[in-house]
Parts: C-alpha cells; structure tokens; sequence
C-alpha cells in the first residue's frame, strides 16, 4: 500500500463503527466511511469532542452538525502546499489527504526530469496535483466539469504562491476538452486522472467509468508528447482492482510508449492502532 505519512497538518487519528476521525489543522472532524467495517475500540476522547461530526441520512445525504464555533474554512499545509479546507454539505472537505502520496511522486518526478514538463490535469478538483506540479515547475492545464471546484483551485493556488504560475484552468466536460486539444495539436509530457464512478458534464454529457475510462484513456495516448513523462491514474470506484488499472495502462500507453506500471492502494495511517485505512486504488505509467 502506498501510505501517506508524511503529513504534520493532517491526522487519521481513529477509525470504528463505520466512521474516521480526523484532524485537519486544529480541527477534529468526524465523518462516515465505508471501508471502516471494524468496531471502534473506544468512544471516549476526541470522538466525544470533535469539532464537526457528519450524521448520514437515512433518506441520502446527511448534515453537519459542529459543537465548537468553526470558520467557513481554514488553510492547511503539505509541504510546501498550501489548501483552503471546507465542510461540505456531502460530508468532503475540498481535499483528499491520501493523494499527497501522489503529489509527491510527481513533484520529484517533474523536477529530476531535466526538461520543461507540460502537465495536463483531468478531473482535477480544487488541485491538488494542479498545485503540486506547478510547485514542481511544470506548465500545468487543470479541466474540471464543475465551475465551483475551478475557483476553489484557484484560490489554493494563491495559497500557495502559485498565482502567477502557468496554469489554465478549464470549466468543460474532459473527453471534449481532450479532443479539441487532440484537433489543435497540443501535446502534455504527463496526464493526470480522478475519474468518478459516474457523473455528468456541464452540458448534461453522461459519464460512466466502466464504460468510457478505456477508449478515454486510449484516447488520451493522442494527446501525449513523443518523450512523455508519466502518466497517473486514482480510482475510488468501490470493487475496482489494482489489477484493472494495470491492465488498462498496459494496453494502452504502455502499448505506445513502453516504459514501466505500477500500481497498487493508496491509504492513510491511523494513529490509534498503527494500521492503515485503504482510501482507493492508483495506476503509474511511467517512462524508462
């Protein structure tokens, strides 16, 4: 598993009964989680006295409920990273702290590569990895569907310094974006995708992984410089093998280009019983 460990503003302090509790800052946030089919050991100390606790609907969705007086949002740091944090009505935070293992792959990867890197982010969030390989020095493109998560990318990029950085950033269904740039000519040296179990473009444009992430990921190959650097691949899509990602990378940029997969979980630390929570699964494609 790839752990992220190498947090100081975050913690999993604690897992149980369906829930995770976590400090963002010098906030403590408890919320639901599917993977914690364990019992808790003990509902006593921070579990009590979380500032923010997510209670799930049984009709869908749920509510917030806070016991401390808490900002719309605060700032946490990775790094030399820098992220707005913000309970959201579908219990997110704007941030999912298990990709720093990603943010800092591809940081070393784009600044020991000798060369101007261009760096095409798909699905991209509030930019996570926007901001990572911009602070690594790359020219980065961040496209996302969602105009709301556009400007929260933004705003994280000012955070980090990072405003007058080469950074587009696209409000547009990916797979027409891609073929637009695929029309114009334009090349990346890297791809990075998140793609959803399901979702809907600005313009109603349906997505489904299961059906569109091999000949979007085929496609994309199209849009690779001839010398690319790599490309990632997360997946949260519950029941999605390690081994699928592998294959689908295999078949298609590792069919054009050669190099080198990897691929496996991505997961976060818990400090009260020094095990790991398993947070999704990631595919590397990199070149030799």
């Amino acid at each position: 598993m790839y752990n992220a460990d190498q947090w100081n503003d975050y913690e999993l302090l604690d897992t149980g009964d369906g829930e995770k509790l976590e400090r963002w800052g010098k906030y403590v946030l408890r919320r639901p989680d599917p993977q914690v089919i364990w019992p808790m050991t003990s509902e006593g100390g921070h579990w009590k006295t979380a500032d923010g606790h997510y209670h799930r609907s049984s009709s869908g969705g749920g509510q917030w409920e806070f016991r401390t007086q808490m900002p719309d949002r605060w700032t946490i740091g990775y790094k030399e990273l820098k992220f707005h944090i913000r309970p959201t009505s579908f219990k997110h935070t704007g941030l999912f702290p298990e990709q720093a293992v990603n943010w800092s792959w591809m940081m070393d990867k784009i600044r020991s590569a000798g060369r101007p890197i261009r760096v095409l982010n798909l699905f991209a969030y509030t930019g996570g990895a926007t901001i990572a390989a911009a602070a690594a020095g790359a020219e980065v493109c961040h496209v996302d569907a969602a105009k709301g998560m556009v400007q929260w990318a933004k705003e994280n990029a000012q955070l980090s310094g990072l405003e007058n950085h080469p950074v587009r950033y696209i409000t547009d269904d990916v797979f027409k974006f891609v073929q637009r740039e695929e029309r114009r000519g334009k090349q990346y040296d890297a791809i990075i995708m998140d793609p959803p179990s399901y979702g809907r473009g600005p313009n109603g444009e349906m997505w489904k992984l299961e059906q569109n992430l091999f000949p979007f990921l085929d496609f994309c190959t199209s849009i690779l410089s001839p010398n690319p650097l790599f490309v990632l691949i997360n997946s949260y899509t519950t029941g999605l093998s390690p081994s699928v990602l592998h294959n689908l990378l295999h078949m298609t940029v590792g069919r054009k280009f050669g190099g080198s997969i990897h691929c496996g979980e991505i997961g976060i630390p818990i400090t009260a019983s020094g095990l790991s929570l398993p947070c999704g699964i990631l595919g590397r494609w990199e070149a030799k």
